[in-house]
This record gives structure tokens, sequence and C-alpha cells, in this order.
């Protein structure tokens, strides 16, 4: 006899593919798989066993089909779906953003608060480093604010750092932003951004994510989580990363997806630089300006928009040395030659003007 006959001769193909969601060991691709054998997921739970088996799928799946908890998550799920503002986006469905189905492994359903139009506006990716210095802030800031007023939407991972900057950018111009979470929505990460988050609800963004709504914060998930972020954009702009930054993962998806890869170079010796350098050696374009990216994409009108590295064209002798590398008040004393009440008189005025900023006994240039 099939798999649970009594309740599946009452359960939507949409109930199913939400039963198959929370089933252990079924990732996107074998979820494909099953859809692709079984024609739909109602015939999926039914087959048997040795069906499963057949297409590769380890005894955890096929024995966990019939768990009350699965039946009782994805009840759950089509509950939250009934709420304002939340959606499922299934990949065979025309909703489903177009680009990111493009992708050689596409989420099979995928969750979003808010607006999920959004989806399918033309994107643009920002993604960096969680312990972003102030003038790789400044300048995720100032790219963000301007893309957004070229009629783009910000779309990034909602983590602290460069993510964070560029999603509150975008809203402060009143423009859009996407934010993709490595964890399902009702288990919102990071806790710190969970203001930002609704405030991104609260004027028309978007949240999205592929996985189960209560599903916590695992290492794996992120990995996965950057090639939504850079399956839905047209291109990826990466502010500061170390070598080892998941913003490197992003890029690199970005370039397999056939996407526009950018980075920002940063002084050699600055480590958050290094991600970046790495990139544009591997082929990605080098970025100074907004207008090095709006060259790059064909049929967008370019608007007034402003120069996020402005402040490389001052001649302040101590505002070069802080843009090439942020500086003890010591070191700018034997880097520039003055004496220190010099150094100390012309930093009271540029941290007046809002131009530097000292954080931990360092001087830092701010570019916006």
């Amino acid at each position: 006899m099939p798999l649970f006959d009594t309740a599946l001769t009452r359960c939507t193909e949409i109930e199913a593919r939400l039963r198959l969601h929370h089933v252990p060991d079924i990732g996107s691709q074998r979820f494909h798989k099953l859809i692709a054998a079984f024609g739909t997921a109602v015939d999926a739970l039914q087959a048997p066993a040795s069906g499963w088996r057949a297409l590769g799928l380890p005894n955890s799946a096929t024995n966990a089909r019939s768990d009350p908890e699965i039946i009782r998550a994805a009840t759950a799920a089509m509950a939250w779906l009934e709420r304002s503002g939340q959606h499922l986006l299934m990949w065979d469905q025309p909703e489903y953003p177009a680009l990111l189905a493009e992708i050689a492994d596409p989420p099979p359903l995928l969750w979003v608060a808010g607006e999920p139009a959004l989806l399918d506006k033309p994107q643009l990716a920002i993604v960096g480093s969680r312990r972003a210095s102030p003038p790789g802030l400044d300048n995720a800031r100032s790219f963000a604010r301007s893309l957004a007023k070229a009629g783009f939407v910000i779309t990034s991972g909602l983590a602290l750092g460069i993510d964070g900057a560029a999603h509150q950018a975008a809203l402060d111009v009143d423009g859009r932003t996407i934010g993709v979470l490595g964890t399902g929505l009702e288990k919102f990460y990071p806790q710190k951004h969970r203001a930002l988050a609704q405030a991104m609800l609260d004027h028309g963004s978007a949240l999205v994510s592929e996985f189960p709504l209560t599903a916590s914060a695992q290492p794996g998930n992120f990995p996965r989580r950057n090639r939504i972020i850079s399956g839905l954009s047209l291109g990826v702009l990466v502010i500061e990363a170390s070598p080892a930054s998941g913003s490197l993962i992003t890029a690199r998806l970005a370039a397999e997806h056939g996407r526009e890869v950018w980075a920002l170079p940063g002084s050699i010796h600055h480590p958050g630089a290094r991600g970046c350098h790495q990139l544009i050696r591997d082929g990605a374009q080098l970025v100074e300006t907004i207008e090095h990216i709006l060259e790059g994409l064909q049929g967008w009108k370019h608007v007034p928009v402003e120069v996020p590295v402005a402040p490389l064209y001052n001649d302040d002798p101590l505002l070069k040395l802080l843009i090439a590398a942020a500086h003890t008040t010591e070191a700018l004393v034997q880097a520039s030659g003055w004496s220190l009440p010099q150094v100390m008189t012309q930093l009271t005025e540029l941290e007046l003007e809002g131009r530097v900023i000292n954080q931990a006994g360092r001087w830092f240039a701010r570019v916006s």
C-alpha cells in the first residue's frame, strides 16, 4: 500500500512539496530528481521505498517520509503562507525569478517575506567582510545608494558589516533591497539585524530563504545561500574580503553563472583588500567609481550619482595617507614629516568635517 495513502488523498501538490522539503537528506538536487522521476511530489511521497533507493536516496530520507513531525512542519508552513506578505515560489512556476532559474542548482522552493515581484527586478549584489573597516563601510553605503538611485535592487546576505551597510543605504534613498538568509525566515540570523530586516519589509523590500522556515544557522547553509545571491543578480560587487571570505564564494559563483564580477581595490597593507585583489588577478573588473559598473550594464540609463571615491582627489596629505591605510597618530607624524601639534590640529579639523574617524587608536579615512 502507498505511504500515507489516507493523508495524501487530501494533500495538495504544494503541501506534498513542503513535506518533501522537510525530509532529511533531500537537498535541491535530490528534490528535483524526485519530481523528474515521479512527476509530482504527491506521487513521489507515495512511491515505494525501492523507487527512492533506485534514485540513490539514502534510507534516512526514505524512512522519514512517514514521520509525523514532517507532516506537522508542512502544515505549519501552509499556515504561514496564509498570512499577509508571506509567499512561496516554486521553480516550475512562472512567478519564479527568471535569472535564478538559469543556474545549475536552483532552489526548488523559495520562501519570501515582503514583495516577491522584486526578485524579478534587475538586481546587483554587494557583499564583503563582516569585520569591515570604516572606509569599507563607507564605500558600501556610497555604492549602494548610487546603484539604488540608478534603479537597481540591492541584494546581499544581511550579514554584519558590508552586507548590512548596503541594505541600509538602499533604504536611505528610498531604494529596494533583498536580503537572502542562510536560515529559515522564522529563525532570523543575525539577531542584530532584526530591526533592519523589519525596516526592509516596512519599505517594500524582501527577505528570501530556501531553507525550511524553522531551519537554524548551520555553517553549510551560507555557501548555499551565496549561490542565490549571485543567481538573482546581474553582477556582484565585492568590497573588502579576506582570501577565505564567503564573499569570494559568491563572486566565483557569479562568474560560473555568467554574471559580472567587480572588486574594489585597496591598500596592499590592508588584510581586507587581499580577497578583492585576488579576484582582480582572477579576472574580476577593478572598480573605482559607479560609472565603471554602469558602463558594463547595457540598456541602463545613467543618472547623476555620487562618486564614492571623491576624497581620493583631495590634496590633504594626511587624508591621502589615511586613504592608503589606517594609521596611528604617531605613524602619521612619521609618515608626513609634520610635528605632533600640526598633525593633531589637522586631524581635529578633518574629524569635525566627518572625513576621518578614530577607532581603537587608529585613524581611518571616510570616503563619503
